[in-house]
């Protein structure tokens, strides 16, 4: 992208910001885009998904990325995305200068994390990979078809502990009050980072833009504030360069809130760095003198004051379930508070059988309420898709395994059914060398495609920062 292309505004701020660095890192906007995937620790650490992120790494010429142990660099030719791995959650396609944020924030197993701009996914999925499946992550967008996609991203890489919602940072702020041990706000922002590879971006950008977007990041950022434990760490991230939403940004929030201090503020830059450039900080809010570090929660309606009828729904589901799966996934135990919403059968984090309650999802907008395990139909369960991604193949009494590079997966994932010996029968767990990707039923010698017909076709879901 030759200079003249770029908003003059924007190459003359950048100017001053950067001095002699300048012309190096405008001339950054003429390499080619830089492209990254990062393994899922929840499949990728041990047996099958270890072999299979062994075998990837020699399949696309994978290098590593400095700042992710995880992430890797990839070059065209390759197409990770629509490979059978892809599909089966094995890794996340992620522009590798965003995967700095979520190892800035560095949350822990067991904590209590929210995401509170997420979609479409990539710091949600590396957040939940760190959390190792324990604790509550709550992940948020406020756009009804953005926050879809990000289910569908929490659902394929087999996260069992999160919770999507769909809502305005005000409304959780008022049920969530101190309640999250870390967040992230992966702020909406002027994208400057984006311009290599996307030129609406460069057409959108304005002086004016830029002072919007600082607006409304700092309207998010005092929501955020008042969800986050006294003790608590906050970590805070754009895709673009500017000191006003970014440097300045960070100034005002400390010197509004004392309580707030600075424990890390870092950029990448694209003419310094291999990547598209990335702006995060991380905070910590002070423990509260002589209270817990928790902080007072807003009361609100208890699980005990819900309808009686409907948690006796729910736990009688749970019941039927646990009895079906003694015979069809031995291996599997599921924790959690048992949820219905229709015929679907959901578990939440095990958070809302403790520190939270059910009653303050009411009137919220709930995407995907922890992990849907089943669809309770009349006189019979179906398993749901979201429980085959996140088991592991050794838990189900039957699966049946493809190899990653062949027609016969190629075929089911454009939901295809396949032929089967006549000996297997029942709910099937369907694995590319060992990795779930969805359920079949297996009768007469046909194995029938249960993958949900929106994830058919192999369709690479559009990667993020």
């Amino acid at each position: 992208m030759k200079e003249e292309r770029l908003p003059a505004a924007y190459t003359t701020s950048m100017r001053e910001m950067l001095g002699q660095e300048a012309d190096a890192f405008l001339e950054s906007y003429n390499d080619k885009r830089t492209q990254g995937l990062r393994f899922n620790r929840l499949k990728s650490f041990a047996g099958a998904g270890r072999r299979a992120a062994e075998h990837s790494e020699v399949l696309f010429n994978l290098k590593p990325v400095p700042w992710c142990s995880d992430g890797f660099y990839y070059e065209e030719p390759a197409r990770p995305g629509r490979h059978p791995y892809h599909a089966a959650g094995l890794y996340y396609i992620q522009e590798p200068s965003a995967m700095s944020a979520a190892g800035l924030l560095a949350p822990l197993p067991g904590e209590t994390v929210l995401d509170l701009a997420a979609a479409p996914g990539g710091k949600t999925t590396h957040i939940a990979a760190l959390m190792q499946g324990q604790g509550l992550l709550v992940t948020n967008e406020i756009h009804p078809e953005r926050a879809k996609i990000l289910a569908e991203n929490v659902e394929r890489l087999g996260i069992t502990n999160a919770l999507v919602t769909c809502a305005t940072p005000q409304e959780l702020s008022k049920r969530f009050p101190q309640s999250f041990d870390r967040i992230m706000v992966d702020a909406p922002c002027s994208g400057e980072g984006m311009f290599r590879k996307d030129p609406d971006a460069t057409r959108e950008w304005s002086p004016d833009h830029v002072e919007m977007c600082a607006a409304r990041q700092w309207d998010i950022l005092q929501d955020a504030y008042l969800m986050l434990k006294p003790g608590g760490h906050l970590a805070y991230s754009t895709c673009t360069f500017n000191r006003m939403e970014n440097e300045d940004t960070i100034a005002r929030l400390t010197a509004s809130y004392p309580d707030l201090e600075l424990v890390a503020q870092k950029r990448l830059w694209p003419h310094l760095e291999k990547g598209e450039g990335h702006f995060v900080a991380l905070l910590h809010k002070q423990p509260a003198s002589g209270t817990e570090s928790g902080g007072k929660r807003r009361a609100g309606k208890s699980r005990d004051n819900n309808s009686a009828r409907t948690y006796a729904a729910a736990r009688g589901a749970f019941q039927q379930f646990e009895a079906w799966a003694v015979d069809e996934l031995p291996g599997f135990q599921g924790h959690g508070v048992p949820i219905l919403f229709g015929e679907s059968l959901y578990l939440l984090p095990e958070a809302f059988d403790g520190k939270l309650h059910t009653g303050l999802l009411e009137g919220l907008r709930v995407p995907r309420a922890g992990l849907h395990i089943a669809h309770m139909k009349k006189n019979r369960i179906e398993p749901a898709h979201a429980l085959a991604m996140a088991l592991q193949s050794g838990q189900a009494v039957r699966s049946y395994d493809m190899t990653g590079e062949g027609p016969e997966i190629e075929a089911w994932l454009r939901g295809e059914s396949l032929p089967v010996p006549a000996d297997l029968h029942g709910w099937t767990l369907v694995t590319v060398d060992g990795l779930p990707v969805s359920w079949g039923k297996a009768s007469s010698g046909q194995l029938k495609n249960h993958l949900p017909k929106g994830l058919r076709m192999m369709k690479a879901r559009i990667d993020t920062p």
